[in-house]
This record gives structure tokens, C-alpha cells and sequence, in this order.
């Protein structure tokens, strides 16, 4: 790799600097028509077909922008005493061998002509040309891990220097010492240099992360990618652009060392910069938004065409519909239990009868106590009954709606006053499960109770009514059960009022004159 920023006599180093910045001046201006530029950028694109996986190398660069990013305020032997931290172990050592020979190029191509003084678009384009093969993103990734080597030295020097002989005497050879010492003056020079870095950082991860799209879901056909495809030359322009001018103003800092002083010229350089990449990393975020989106509709219309296929299967147990209604990753625990009220996973659930309470949090409190009651009488049965069904509460929440303090508070206290299963937040039911939940089990405000078996079959659309007549007795709730259950039922006025009062029923016993309004 190269060995950093070449050394040049300070005056020599800070005059060739200065054309540079005056040879481009008013290139930053009359140039205001991207097109004219761009066209020329991609004249130099010529790629040829391979593939490199740019994250790796963009986690590394990633690692040591942020490390050597300068905190001005943060005194000198802090710098020696940052957190070590290790980043992922990626074993990428052949992709790096084949890519360092082009990355030490441009570090060589950065830091030369910035001291030759060069202008700014002219080094631009000669990067271009260099990295004429790569795909545009990796001319994103390359140039910056070319920057980040070379600006990463300059502050692993600062960092150590006074702790390790080998980087004390480098350091001296760099001018390092004395502009440690002389900080406060480029205290401004440095947090532009930080937030234009920050920028070209955001727009890399942009970039990236536009190739990173699935095709399966999203085609340049649609109108979000395909504006930013178009717009990501121009993205990548100015972002190495970028890099050029950090790093002559980096080389003008090291070459004038304590003698640096920040002129009007440099501050406007990299203020307009600045002002650039943020319009551009704004453009771009918003077209990513639209991707995500549009990604995002296609899967939950395919997510919900799974589930209808799903119930129309026959399974060998139930965890599969569960996992499709509830959660499907093994990452976090998505149940509480109503009794121990731990988390636990839906493998509790297995080959079990599965009643699923879908309710907003508008449920009556009444409807609640008398299907507690009836829960709590079939586990007072012993383990025969215990063993048959499990009831679940899934919480249904519209996905636009905020959630509030209040919001969560309620939510707390319902879910902690269930003595069964609960979900153990609304947001674990995904957007195209609570479309089918709508749509095929016709749920709308009023809870229902699904009911699934063992197999997970759905058996019943709504036990509710089924169980507050019968109570556990409807077992199995099935549609079936239900038809039998009203076969066998005599039609008397102890089937409207059992469970509701016990002085109603002894009224009926002693043969009293009582009255029954039906309001609605």
C-alpha cells in the first residue's frame, strides 16, 4: 500500500495547493451544469462485467474513517487511548489482493496532484479513467478506502505518536507535533473536513445500497430506481470530487504545519461541498424510500397470497402457520406466558388446539372477564383439558398509527391482566398478515376468536359466541361442534342468562314473573 501523503518543502507544498484551489474555482461555478461534466464521466465507464462485493472493504474503511475522524476538543493522550474495538472477521484477503494494486494507484493519484496542483476536476476525471472497469459503486468503495489510507496514517500517527518512538519520529517528518500543538486555530478547518467525510461516507452507503436491491422485487422499469441509476454518476462524481479536495486541503495542512492559516477560498471549497453532497444524498435517500416501498408492496402482496395458499395445505403440525401469522425468525421470542409472564418461543404452542383472540385494544373489559372465567374453569379441570387448547391474544394495530406513552400504557395493561399466551408487541404482526386477517377472517373492530388445530387447520372463523355459551364444553370449537352443540340445545331462557348472574337463574327456579328486554 502507499506510505501516506509525500513529503514537499512547506511553502512549495502550500503554493501548489493554492492553484489548486484557484485553478478550480471557477470551475466549481461556470461548471454548474452537471451534465457537461457527467457526460464526460461516463464516457470513461467501461465496465466489464465482474463483480466485486464492496461491503467488506466499505465496513473497513467504515472502521477507520471513524476512528480517525478528529475530535478537536478531546485532549492528546486520548488520542492513544481509543477503544479498541474488532470489527467482524471477513475473510475477504483474496478480493483485497486483487484490488490493492488499484487502491494504492489512486491514493498515489490523490496525493501527487494535489501537491503538483493539479486542478480538482482534472484529478477527478484521472481517477475515473483508473477505475474505468469497476462498476459505479465500486469506484465509490475503491476511492474511498484510497482516501481512508492515506488519512488514516495522517491520524494513527497523531493517535500514537507520543507513546511510540517509530511514530514519534514519522510524526516529526509530517509536521505532526507542532500541529497538535496549534489546534484551536484549525479547530473550523477540521469539523468541515469531518462533515464533508460524514457526506461522502452517506452517499457511499447510498450508493451501495441501491445495488444491494433485490431484483427479484424491483427492476429498473420502476420510476424510483431508475431515477437514481440515472443520478448516481453524477453522485459518484461529486463524491470523488470530494475526496480530491479533502485531500489537498489535508496536504496543505501538513505541509504548512503550525503555519497554516484557513483562507476564505478553502472555507468556501469545501462548504460548497458540502452543500452539494447533502443535495444529492437527499435526492438519493428519497428514491431509496420509494424503493424500499415499492419492495415492501410486492412483499407483503406475495406474503399474503402465501398465507391463503398456506391454509389451503395440510400440515404435519401447526408451527408453520404460526410462524407465517406470528413471527417466522428464531431471533426473538415473540409470546409471553400469561401465568409466568416470561417470554417464551411459539414452540409451546406445537400440535396443540391454538385459539387466537384478535382483538384491538378496544376489547370490553366485561368480554374479557367472562372469557377469562372460562379459560380459568378449563385449566381447574386438570390436565386432560390443560393440554387441548391454548389461547393466544394477538394485538391488531394499524401500522399508522403512533404509537404513544399512552398508547403503550394500555397495551401493558391489558396484555398484563391475561392469564393466557399474549403477543408480545403489535408490532411483531407484519402489514400482510393483518391485510389477511381483515380481508379472509373478515376481522374489523369486534375481537374474534380462531380457532386452529393441532395441524393448524383453521376449524372455526369466531369461537367467541360458541365459547361463551357452551364455555369449554365446545370443545373442540369447531364449526361442527357448534352445528351439534344448537342441535342438542333446548331453547329456554337459562341459555340466555347461565353465566351472567346466578340470582337471574334462581329467579327462574322459583318460578318469579320476570321480564326480558332485547335492547339494541
Amino acid at each position: 500500500m502507499a506510505s501516506g501523503l509525500p513529503l514537499r518543502h512547506p511553502a512549495q507544498g502550500f503554493n501548489a495547493s493554492q492553484q489548486l484551489i484557484k485553478s478550480d474555482r471557477g470551475g466549481m461555478i461556470t461548471m454548474s451544469d452537471d451534465n457537461v461534466m457527467i457526460k464526460q464521466i461516463v464516457g470513461t465507464h467501461a465496465p466489464d462485467g465482474r463483480e466485486v462485493d464492496v461491503k467488506p472493504l466499505l465496513h473497513l474503511v467504515e472502521d477507520i474513517l471513524k476512528r480517525a475522524t478528529l475530535q478537536i476538543d478531546t485532549s492528546l493522550t486520548a488520542y492513544a487511548e481509543l477503544e479498541d474495538k474488532t470489527h467482524d472477521q471477513v475473510n475477504f484477503a483474496s478480493m483485497l489482493n486483487a484490488l490493492s494494486y488499484t487502491i494504492d494507484r489512486i491514493s498515489c493519484e490523490i496525493a501527487y496532484k494535489a501537491l503538483g496542483g493539479t486542478d480538482v476536476h482534472a484529478t477527478t476525471v484521472s481517477i475515473f479513467n483508473i477505475l474505468a472497469t469497476y462498476s459505479w459503486d465500486a469506484k465509490l468503495v475503491l476511492t474511498m478506502a484510497a482516501f481512508a489510507l492515506n488519512y488514516g496514517e495522517f491520524w494513527l500517527l497523531a493517535q500514537i505518536y507520543s507513546s511510540n518512538q517509530l511514530a514519534k519520529s514519522m510524526a516529526i517528518l509530517r509536521q505532526l507535533p507542532s500541529i497538535m500543538e496549534n489546534l484551536g486555530p484549525l479547530k473550523a478547518r477540521f469539523d468541515a473536513l469531518n462533515n464533508v467525510i460524514k457526506l461522502m461516507m452517506d452517499v457511499t452507503r447510498c450508493v451501495v445500497e441501491f445495488k444491494d436491491l433485490p431484483t427479484s422485487y424491483i427492476s429498473q422499469e420502476v420510476p424510483a430506481l431508475s431515477t437514481a441509476m440515472a443520478h448516481i454518476p453524477t453522485a459518484v462524481y461529486w463524491t470523488l470530487r470530494s475526496v480530491v479536495a479533502c485531500a489537498a486541503q489535508i496536504t496543505t495542512i501538513t505541509t504548512m504545519g503550525h503555519e497554516f492559516s484557513v483562507s476564505t477560498t478553502e472555507a468556501w471549497e469545501l462548504s460548497t461541498l458540502a452543500h452539494k453532497l447533502s443535495n444529492i444524498l437527499e435526492h438519493l435517500r428519497k428514491q431509496l424510500a420509494a424503493c424500499y416501498e415499492y419492495i415492501d408492496e410486492k412483499r407483503n402482496v406475495e406474503t399474503f397470497q402465501m398465507l391463503k395458499n398456506m391454509f389451503e395445505m395440510i400440515h404435519i403440525d401447526n408451527m408453520k402457520v404460526l410462524r407465517a401469522l406470528i413471527y417466522a425468525k428464531d431471533d426473538i421470542q415473540p409470546l409471553i406466558d400469561g401465568s409466568s409472564k416470561k417470554r417464551v418461543h411459539l414452540d409451546v404452542l406445537r400440535r396443540k388446539n391454538v385459539l387466537l383472540l384478535i382483538s384491538g385494544l378496544d376489547i370490553l373489559n366485561d368480554e374479557l372477564s367472562i372469557l377469562e372465567q372460562i379459560y380459568n374453569e378449563s385449566r381447574q379441570h386438570g390436565a386432560r383439558l390443560d393440554s387441548q387448547y391454548e389461547l393466544v391474544w394477538v394485538p391488531i394495530m394499524d401500522h399508522s398509527v403512533q404509537w404513544s406513552d399512552t398508547v403503550n400504557e394500555k397495551f401493558k395493561s391489558m396484555q398484563s391482566s391475561m392469564p393466557w399466551f399474549t403477543v408480545y408487541h403489535p408490532s411483531v404482526i407484519e402489514k400482510p398478515v393483518i391485510r389477511f386477517i381483515k380481508e379472509v377472517w373478515h376481522f374489523r373492530k369486534k375481537p374474534i376468536l380462531v380457532v386452529l388445530d393441532p395441524q393448524g387447520k383453521l376449524v372455526c372463523p369466531n369461537a367467541l359466541h360458541m365459547m361463551w355459551i357452551w364455555g369449554s364444553n365446545a370443545f373442540p370449537f369447531t364449526s361442527l361442534r357448534e352445528e351439534s352443540l344448537w342441535r342438542e340445545e333446548t331453547w329456554r331462557l337459562e341459555l340466555l342468562v347461565n353465566g351472567i348472574d346466578p340470582v337471574i337463574l334462581n329467579w327462574i327456579k322459583e318460578g318469579k314473573v320476570h321480564f326480558l328486554v332485547w335492547r339494541r
